[in-house]
């Protein structure tokens, strides 16, 4: 659990702690985590994500944790009650600047508040400067899948066409996967056809999320059918799947996703 932080010693250690573009899934921010030997703090350790090497670059990533979106999660976080929460988004939330509002969702994805990261995605979506990025939904339908809310990822999958994006490989990706948490074999497979037709090209992570979840799942024959299509979309697809094989060996317990 985050410890408990009086408000009048924020400014001595919150400014140093740092978001990447990529934060680390899940966990809270802890301080004794990031204390190094001689007492001082340090930042985020960096994390790599399976194959996915961290999205694009983008102006919606913020690279530092400022004290007023530190203070932003903290109060949604207390806020038990409808009333409460209305008060926290318009005494705190509707005060920030754009850059703090960002992060302030980026942590509360990398917490897995996700009731709370739609409330201020949803808001954010209302502000004057706000315009249509693809990189917001990458990791929304990463987390809303991680938590299997399988509705809530397609509805934001439909939304992002309603504001005139097209999903590209790395939001098809996304949604395949979040349909293989809840066990939609063929959806994620219709999904997956619908990306090809589409003009998107399967990467790497695309491929082997796809080639792990139909084994495990005992679909050797759509595993098949996927690896095949390896040699048309990677260089050295052989490499590739010597790769899944040798990491993702039915010896090993692992995560899916």
């Amino acid at each position: 659990m985050m410890k408990s932080i009086p408000m009048d010693s924020l400014q001595c250690w919150f400014p140093r702690l740092g978001v990447h573009d990529k934060p680390p899934s899940l966990g809270l921010l802890h301080e004794d985590r990031f204390r190094s030997t001689n007492g001082r703090l340090r930042p985020f350790p960096q994390i790599a994500c399976g194959l996915r090497k961290g999205p694009p670059k983008s102006l919606w990533k913020s690279k530092v944790l400022s004290t007023e979106a530190i203070q932003a999660v903290h109060s949604l976080k207390l806020a038990k009650s409808s009333s409460k929460l209305e008060e926290v988004f318009s005494s705190r939330i509707g005060r920030l600047l754009k850059d703090d509002l960002i992060a302030t969702l980026a942590e509360l994805q990398r917490q897995n508040e996700w009731k709370l990261a739609l409330k201020v995605f949803h808001f954010m979506r209302k502000e004057v400067w706000y315009k249509p990025d693809l990189s917001l939904y990458y990791d929304m339908i990463l987390m809303l899948g991680k938590n299997k809310l399988i509705a809530i990822a397609e509805e934001l999958f439909s939304e992002l066409k309603e504001e005139g994006l097209q999903p590209d490989t790395r939001v098809y990706t996304e949604m395949i996967g979040a349909l293989f948490q809840v066990g939609m074999i063929e959806k994620a497979m219709e999904t997956y056809g619908l990306m090809k037709q589409s003009g998107c090209i399967p990467d790497k992570l695309t491929l082997t999320m796809l080639i792990r979840n139909l084994v495990k799942a005992g679909e050797e024959e759509l595993a098949s059918t996927v690896k095949k299509d390896c040699a048309e979309y990677v260089d050295s697809p052989e490499e590739l799947l010597r790769e899944i094989e040798t990491k993702y060996s039915k010896k090993r317990s692992i995560m899916v996703i």
